[in-house]
């Protein structure tokens, strides 16, 4: 058996949104897993899906409003959703208290991913969304057509 971290730890700010990769599989092309802190009100990617990844939220702490391909739902600590590969997700935080869980990705897109939209977003060009499209399409992950 190996164990391995490959996460650095460091905290990646998105706007309000922080993710905290704890195992980075990107490299190897396995499981990746990394906290999410949503405070109430923030800003978040829009729906979307993953052409080549699943995932997994299990919820920690506050209450975490999640859906999948429509069925959206309140997570509180305890509670996960799984979404399938293809299948449009969205998360945000319309409550009171700042939410916090865990996101574990099968195969990772690493933090890397993160790492190229922080640098757009906290930039101030946020709002770009041909170059924030740009980066999610590198990694896989295609925005929902609106409804």
């Amino acid at each position: 058996m190996t164990v391995e971290n490959k996460g650095s730890n460091e905290p990646i700010q998105l706007g309000l949104l922080t993710v905290r990769y704890l195992i980075d599989g990107s490299a190897t092309g396995g499981m990746g897993v990394f906290e999410l802190t949503v405070p109430p009100g923030s800003r978040v990617p829009p729906p979307h899906s993953h052409t080549g990844n699943e995932e997994c939220v299990y919820v920690l702490e506050g209450v975490l409003r999640y859906g999948v391909d429509g069925v959206i739902r309140d997570l509180a600590p305890g509670d996960w959703l799984h979404t399938p590969k293809g299948s449009v997700h969205q998360f945000s935080n319309p409550h009171d208290e700042v939410a916090r869980a865990l996101v574990v990705l099968s195969p990772d897109i690493g933090a890397q991913y993160f790492l190229d939209v922080a640098a757009i977003i906290n930039a101030g060009d946020g709002a770009d969304r041909a170059r924030l499209g740009a980066v999610m399409s590198r990694y896989g992950l295609v925005p929902a057509q609106p409804q």
